[in-house]
């Protein structure tokens, strides 16, 4: 059974990855700092780990589709992100795509389901 678990485990965290950038460019409509960012897509049922949130961030940014503020006002620092324009515009085709994938995921499971019952 453990056999399962672990390729159980390795699946999911793919599937994650892919759909962590969504998540996260879904929060950014509006200013967000790393660690309220993490507290956000917790409260929403979206684990991400600091050490994989930062990178992508950076990453994003670097791609052009965040644009970021330090806030110095505070006795610490924070960086903010934001989406940019170009990162809207992203956002809202990778939306489309995901409602489009998942629209024939579920197609396709609830075809198996129908076709080998509930086992």
């Amino acid at each position: 059974m453990s056999d399962v678990n672990e390729h159980v485990d390795k699946l999911l965290q793919e599937l994650r990855r892919g759909t962590i950038t969504i998540g996260v460019l879904s929060q950014l409509s509006d200013p967000h700092y790393g660690y309220s960012l993490v507290t956000t897509l917790k409260s929403k049922g979206i684990e991400v780990e600091p050490g994989t949130l930062y990178p992508l961030l950076r990453r994003l940014e670097k791609q052009g589709l965040l644009k970021s503020q330090w806030d110095t006002n505070e006795s610490r620092p924070r960086k903010y992100y934001l989406l940019s324009e170009i990162g809207k515009e992203v956002y809202e085709r990778l939306c489309d795509e995901w409602k489009t994938i998942a629209s024939s995921m579920e197609g396709l499971i609830n075809e198996e389901e129908n076709e080998y019952g509930d086992d």
